[in-house]
């Protein structure tokens, strides 16, 4: 009997690992008066579609799915009727909630661009 408990311990253990590992947890913020981020500023130049759905390939279909329907991560269907390219931008860059940040594995111009793409999608 004891060694079915242990086994059942050890296996709650290594699961919650896992999952710690592959969802990293964000770290706590704290908050603090004032400390709003920086307003992201993105230039109105047209959207390369074929761009911006190869970045979306390449990095987000594994939890957004290849139609943007969603899976580990939220639908992106319409997320351009709740938040704008700017948001769009901010999240992939800090990434939170689940979903880790693009920033330094992006160029600045790619998460631009497929934050203007998904900004589109209403």
């Amino acid at each position: 009997m004891q060694k079915w408990t242990m086994f059942v311990l050890v296996c709650i253990a290594g699961a919650l690992c896992v999952g710690l590992l592959l969802f990293n947890l964000p770290a706590k913020e704290e908050e603090t008066a004032g400390n709003e981020p920086p307003a992201v500023s993105i230039p109105d130049t047209p959207v390369d579609a074929q761009a911006a759905e190869e970045v979306f390939k390449s990095n987000c279909v594994a939890c957004h799915g290849d139609q943007l329907q969603g899976g580990m991560g939220p639908n992106l269907t319409a997320v351009g009727s709740s938040m704008d390219k700017e948001s769009i931008y901010t999240q992939i860059v800090q990434g939170g909630n689940g979903m880790p940040g693009f920033e330094g594995k992006l160029t600045d111009e790619e998460i631009a661009n497929l934050a203007k793409w998904l900004a589109a999608k209403k």
